[in-house]
């Protein structure tokens, strides 16, 4: 059986960092986010959907956006935890 949690992501540490960098660092923010909140284990993995990353870059490395609404999966079995966008 899956684990899915519906998470909404604060951003807000990926702007105060260099504006250069600011994307780079709201991926690294989703996946430390997923991480502590679905209790990540040492083997597991997370993946970031492709739809996810094209909304971060969608306006540049310099403004990527203040918060972000995700479905996170733990399927048993498998060492992955998938972060996908909330479809509404």
């Amino acid at each position: 059986m899956a684990e899915v949690r519906e998470l909404i992501i604060p951003l807000r540490a990926a702007w105060n960092v260099p504006r250069t960098i600011r994307a780079n660092r709201a991926i690294a923010e989703i996946k430390n986010h997923v991480s502590q909140h679905m209790k990540k284990t040492e083997n597991e993995r997370v993946w970031i959907d492709e739809e996810i990353n094209q909304l971060i870059w969608a306006r540049g490395a310099q403004k990527p956006p203040r918060k972000i609404k995700v479905v996170c999966t733990r399927e048993e079995g498998f060492n992955i935890l998938e972060v996908k966008l909330l479809e509404e």
